[in-house]
C-alpha cells in the first residue's frame, strides 16, 4: 500500500471509528455526518469524498471484501470443487471481517441497527445483492460446465444469506469475536451441500 492509499485507509477508519462511538451514544438517527466528521476531526467534505451517505460507514469494507471473493473463485485450484472454492472465498471475505469489522465493533453497531433502521436495512440488502451477483458470476465463470448461471446465482445467494444470518444471529447473541467468526465460516458450508460434487 503506497502512502496515498495508506492516509484514505486511515482517514476511513477514523470516520468508521467516530460513527460507530457516535451510534452508540447519541443514536444513529441523531447522530449527523457533520458531527462524525467532526468527531473525527475531519471535514464534512471529506466524509462525503470517502462515503455517499451515513449508512455506507456500517459497510465501509463491503466492497473490498467482495472483490477478495471474487479474486477468490477466479483463482480456482485443480480438482477443487464448486463447494469448497465457494467456501475457500466465503473464508477470506470472513477473515478480512474478522480483521477489521469484528474489532472494531462494526459488526455489532451493523447488526443492531440493521433491525431498526430502514436506510440501513436498504443499504444492506443492496450491497448484498450486488455481493451475490459479483460472486455468482465468478463462480460460474470458475465452473462454466458444473453451474449454469442460475444455479451459481442460487448457490452464492445462499451462501451469502447463510454468513450474513449466522453473523447476524451470533453478534445479537453476544458471542465473542472468535465465536462469531466461526458462525460464519460453518455458514456456507452447510449452503454448498447443496453443490455437485
Amino acid at each position: 500500500m503506497g502512502l496515498r492509499e495508506a492516509k484514505k485507509e486511515r482517514t476511513r477508519e477514523a470516520l468508521v471509528e467516530a460513527a460507530v462511538r457516535l451510534f452508540e451514544e447519541k443514536g444513529y438517527e441523531r447522530t449527523t455526518v457533520a458531527q462524525i466528521a467532526a468527531a473525527a476531526q475531519l471535514s464534512t467534505r471529506t466524509f462525503f469524498l470517502h462515503f455517499a451517505a451515513k449508512e455506507d460507514v456500517l459497510l465501509a469494507n463491503s466492497v473490498p471484501r467482495v472483490e477478495l471473493g471474487v479474486a477468490a473463485l477466479g483463482d480456482r485450484r485443480p480438482g477443487e470443487t464448486p463447494g469448497d472454492a465457494l467456501v475457500r472465498a466465503i473464508g477470506a471475505m470472513v477473515a478480512d471481517a474478522s480483521a477489521k469489522d469484528l474489532p472494531t465493533g462494526l459488526a455489532a453497531a451493523r447488526a443492531r441497527l440493521v433491525a431498526t433502521e430502514p436506510a440501513v436495512q436498504a443499504r444492506l440488502l443492496q450491497r448484498m445483492a450486488t455481493a451475490q451477483t459479483a460472486l455468482a458470476d465468478a463462480l460460474h465463470h470458475a465452473y462454466p460446465d458444473e453451474l449454469d448461471p442460475v444455479a451459481a446465482a442460487a448457490v452464492a445467494g445462499a451462501a451469502i444469506g447463510a454468513v450474513s444470518a449466522a453473523a447476524v444471529v451470533a453478534l445479537r447473541h453476544g458471542l465473542s469475536p472468535t465465536q462469531v467468526r466461526e458462525a460464519m465460516l460453518k455458514a456456507p458450508a452447510t449452503a454448498a451441500t447443496h453443490l455437485p460434487k
